[in-house]
């Protein structure tokens, strides 16, 4: 079974990041902790709801610090409430499974909606083994909220 983390609420679609920031949210699935030697190649998005900013990163060593780059991004991009809301990594090596359950997706996808929805715009973010599966992802959970939904960035590892 692939582990996803989507938190989603009328008219609005959120990820999680075991920080929950907006009532009336369910949770489902839960992401699993990271893996003890955060083997792999990590990335992350940031997102900031209010104004629809947005920072990614790729490419760096520890789940941490991608996260850190990525809300670096956001914020430097004015977002006013940079939030991480996914994480993904890719294999280093082919044989670096760490048997942990934190899936190797390989690329990460941000969703917006084309139209504010009381009082945010809808997003979602995704992420899965191939850039088409991530898109479809995050397109799909993004226009649950009724919203008609594009991609806004993407990126691989």
């Amino acid at each position: 079974m692939r582990l996803r983390y989507v938190v989603a609420a009328i008219g609005m679609l959120f990820v999680s990041t075991g920080q929950l920031a907006a009532a009336d949210l369910f949770t489902a699935e839960q992401p699993p902790a990271p893996p003890p030697e955060e083997r792999g190649i990590w990335a992350a998005i940031a997102y900031s709801t209010p104004d629809e900013k947005y920072g990614f990163f790729w490419g760096a060593d520890k789940r941490q610090e991608a996260m850190d780059i990525a809300l670096k991004h956001c914020k430097r991009d004015k977002g006013s409430n940079c939030v991480v809301v996914s994480i993904f990594r890719n294999h280093r090596h082919w044989d670096d499974d760490d048997k942990t359950g934190f899936p190797y997706d390989h690329c990460g996808v941000l969703a917006i909606g084309k139209e504010k929805r009381n009082p945010v715009t809808p997003w979602s973010a995704n992420s899965a083994p191939t850039r088409r599966e991530a898109e479809d992802l995050a397109l799909k959970a993004c226009e649950r909220s009724g919203s008609r939904c594009t991609v806004r960035e993407w990126v691989c590892t």
